[in-house]
């Protein structure tokens, strides 16, 4: 094993998760479902199961919180690619905001773990006092265990509704190709695995071909380095530089949204959209909605409709 580069293998206290690979449909119905060498079991739906699917599989999987069971279904469907169309956005993440917009929008990051972290410390430094194996010490790995899964679900239902939210706002969703692993092994890396990127952007993948929006993942060098208006070079920026200014046509703005509106010219060129007609415009696409905007004189629009999340996390 060791030559294959497999390691020692390191075995699993428990069993998390277990399926049944082969099922019929009368197994499941309104409000319980039927397990072989168990029986039936009542459970909360949290969706109407909708006409002409067939069930396929059937899973239980043990959570801090419960037990919970996931029905896979299956419907034969041709679902067509998401076509080329409507009002481009590009969409630059950070540590500084979490993202920024081609439009000017800034999303201030939250901090997920950093706001549970005094109570894990506690609770981790009473299990470190409790004998291994007792009582005492399998209640405070539970709520451990309810604490992480807590952290892991407010992330991931901030990031569905961010989703959503940019998503509103355009028809073609442009963002960088980023290596996350090499990236969560940075300086930052805490902070980096906290806000939880690669899962965001899986998100927004899905959101995006869910409610038809083109999305595309273009080159990430040097987004901070071009002038998104005369597409000249500006040269490197030091972190604490967060104003982009182009010494050659004088655009001013921030430096994210500088990146984000590179971001969006390059999927526009990656796509065989024309730049300017598309990125400069108001109101293309169809959407009927006001449109955020930024000028060219600078002025950033901060703060969205997520700025009450910070007082609910």
């Amino acid at each position: 094993m060791w030559e294959r580069g497999f390691g020692f293998p390191r075995l699993k206290k428990k069993m998390r998760s277990f399926l049944y690979p082969s099922v019929k449909q009368e197994w499941v119905g309104d409000g319980w479902v039927k397990l072989p060498k168990i029986g039936k079991v009542k459970m909360r739906m949290s969706r109407p199961i909708s006409n002409g699917f067939v069930l396929k599989q059937i899973r239980v999987v043990k959570r801090a919180s419960g037990y919970f069971v996931q029905l896979i279904y299956q419907l034969s469907v041709n679902i067509p690619e998401t076509p080329i169309q409507g009002y481009p956005l590009g969409v630059d993440i950070g540590l500084d905001s979490y993202l920024a917009t081609s439009e000017g929008e800034l999303v201030k990051r939250p901090r997920f773990f950093n706001q549970l972290h005094g109570k894990l410390k506690s609770l981790q430094r009473r299990l470190k006092n409790k004998k291994k194996g007792s009582n005492n010490w399998q209640k405070l790995q539970t709520q451990i265990a309810r604490v992480y899964q807590k952290i892991h679900d407010t992330r991931k239902d901030w990031h569905f509704k961010l989703a959503h939210h940019l998503c509103d706002q355009a028809g073609m969703m442009f963002v960088e190709d980023i290596n996350f692993k090499a990236w969560a092994k940075g300086l930052f890396g805490k902070h980096t695995l906290d806000a939880g990127f690669g899962q965001f952007f899986n998100i927004l993948s899905y959101i995006c071909w869910k409610r038809d929006v083109y999305f595309l993942k273009v080159d990430k060098d040097y987004t901070s380095q071009i002038c998104p208006n005369c597409n000249t070079q500006t040269g490197k920026k030091n972190l604490s530089n967060r104003i982009h200014h182009c010494p050659n046509c004088g655009y001013k703005t921030n430096r994210d949204v500088a990146a984000s509106q590179v971001i969006r010219n390059r999927g526009l060129v990656a796509v065989g959209q024309p730049v300017n007609e598309n990125a400069m415009q108001r109101g293309l696409g169809g959407f009927p909605h006001e449109r955020l905007h930024q000028e060219a004189s600078g002025g950033v629009l901060s703060g969205s409709i997520f700025d009450w999340l910070d007082k609910s996390l």
